[in-house]
């Protein structure tokens, strides 16, 4: 077909004329694959005939902003509610490695505009991963919940997501479906943040708040680097 310009259908026998312009990609190293034996070469040359490179987003940092706004706005029109990023939340995703390229930084814009309608995004409110501020600032290192703060986190999640609740929006299912875990964990972290300023700093208050006891709240404060600047020492004693 790429050669000849021409095909038959299933069933016939007549072949029939075509005139297309063929738009092929792909993140692979071609000419590694035809040297290994897992490409074809006639085939890549057919192909071949105006090429397009397309630096990964990893070698390209500085159109980060750019591209988050963009795709807030088609976001946006497409009836996510609007949020922005601060200059930190930028530079923590500018200093990313991006594995999964564009799509992965669309697939965190849709998360955070599911987790936080109508709020400025911090560094603070970026999944672990992502947070490149906190890495640098606190190792990382994982604590074994007891069974009691396991229960406890579910059930405080659980009722928070139901969908009679007037209080929050219930969230919907990306198309490329997201981290589960992950997606809690940024929750609970807003959650926290949101009781630690509604009382000042107070944890026991804000421990009350949530549903659960001081200790466990201080544990997950330690967890997810959430020491803020009214806490003070006794409060995390």
């Amino acid at each position: 077909v790429l050669q000849d310009r021409q095909f038959e259908r299933v069933g016939s026998n007549k072949s029939m004329q075509v005139d297309v312009r063929v738009v092929a990609a792909t993140h692979r190293q071609l000419e590694q694959m035809i040297a290994a034996g897992s490409f074809r070469e006639d085939l890549f040359y057919r192909l071949h005939v105006f090429p397009i490179e397309m630096p990964a987003l990893r070698s390209r940092p500085e159109d980060i902003p750019q591209l988050c706004e963009i795709m807030r706005q088609r976001l946006v029109q497409a009836g996510r509610a609007p949020i922005d990023l601060k200059p930190e939340a930028l530079s923590s995703l500018m200093q990313y490695d991006w594995p999964g390229n564009v799509r992965e930084l669309l697939n965190l814009m849709e998360r955070l505009m599911i987790l936080y309608p109508y709020q400025t995004i911090g560094s603070a409110q970026l999944p672990s991963r992502y947070n490149h501020s906190s890495k640098s600032a606190q190792p990382a290192v994982c604590q074994p919940l007891s069974a009691e703060g396991t229960t406890m986190e579910v059930d405080m999640l659980s009722g928070l997501l139901q969908p009679q609740s007037n209080a929050l929006i219930r969230p919907e299912l990306p198309e490329a479906g997201l981290h589960l875990k992950e997606t809690l964990a940024d929750f609970e972290i807003n959650m926290i943040n949101q009781a630690l300023e509604r009382h000042e700093g107070v944890v026991s208050r804000a421990a009350a708040l949530l549903g659960m006891r001081r200790t466990t709240l201080v544990e997950k404060i330690r967890k997810y680097g959430l020491v803020m600047a009214e806490l003070k020492d006794k409060d995390l004693a």
